[in-house]
């Protein structure tokens, strides 16, 4: 399958501001991106969505007739937009206000005001997302890597999935808490471990203290996938023995590296 380029893709921008919507579709061409359409409002952007689906959108978060979080609800109730990247641009800053967003399989969020820098590692990850880029492992044939996908999101769970298969890793389950995942390494064998922190009945901590803890998985690597940024939190999970520690957003290109590192050693 033939990679799409920065200069493939095919945006929507939405942004109720004329002024803003001009300022970020000019920085978006300073990235090599010409195929931009906008739209100001909800209504005009679920229009333009389902009658010429884009590659990747970028959001405002407030609308005059809705927020980006209706907005996501609504479009991915549909099979093909599950996996429609999406970009929040945002002034703010309130980890509970962006806590639906980083559940939600957004690809990244961008702070206003944004640098050239941020919105180039967004469109990075976005083509990372998008294209196929296998993982090249010494120690690991990555076509019969058995990997489990654990979190309490189904929409972060489909994301992850994503960005592993297009990594080349096949032999994927999911399961949407910790109690689950525990009961399928009692009876079967696994090679990675890729778990969010916070679930409702056993959360990542615990999932990865059960691992260090069993003959059977303690050589196990875990990739924790945490919105965490409390220092304490983080502590806490790295204490728990865990491998690796992603943000949300899943990176697709911080990712494969920190694969690479933790199976080949």
């Amino acid at each position: 399958m033939e990679s799409i380029t920065t200069a493939d893709l095919s945006v929507l921008l939405i942004e109720p501001s004329s002024l803003q919507s001009g300022l970020i579709k000019q920085k978006l061409i300073d990235e090599g991106i010409t195929h931009i359409d906008t739209a100001s409002n909800m209504q005009s952007a679920l229009a333009k969505i389902n009658k010429y689906p884009p590659d990747l959108i970028f959001s405002n978060l407030h609308y005059e007739d809705g927020t980006a979080v209706s907005l996501l609800a609504s479009i991915r109730t549909q099979d093909r937009f599950m996996e429609l990247p999406f970009v929040l641009i945002s002034s703010e800053n309130r980890r509970q206000h962006l806590e639906i967003f980083k559940q939600s399989g957004v690809i990244a969020i961008l702070s206003k005001p944004f640098s050239q820098d941020d919105l180039h590692k967004a469109i990075r990850a976005t083509l990372s997302f998008i294209n196929h880029s296998e993982l090249s492992l010494e120690n690991y044939d990555i076509e019969t890597l058995k990997v489990i996908v654990v979190d309490d999101s189904k929409l972060a769970r489909k994301a992850i999935s994503k960005v592993l298969r297009n990594l080349g890793i096949e032999c994927l389950t999911e399961f949407e808490d910790g109690s689950h995942a525990i009961a399928y390494l009692t009876e079967n064998p696994v090679d990675l471990v890729v778990t969010d922190y916070n679930m409702p009945e056993v959360d990542g901590v615990a999932l990865t203290k059960f691992i260090r803890q069993s003959e059977k998985h303690e050589h196990v690597p875990v990739l924790m996938v945490t919105s965490e940024s409390n220092d304490t939190h983080l502590q806490f999970i790295s204490e728990s023995g865990v491998s690796a520690v992603s943000d949300k957003p899943f990176d697709a290109c911080s990712v494969k590296n920190l694969l690479v590192n933790i199976l080949d050693n």
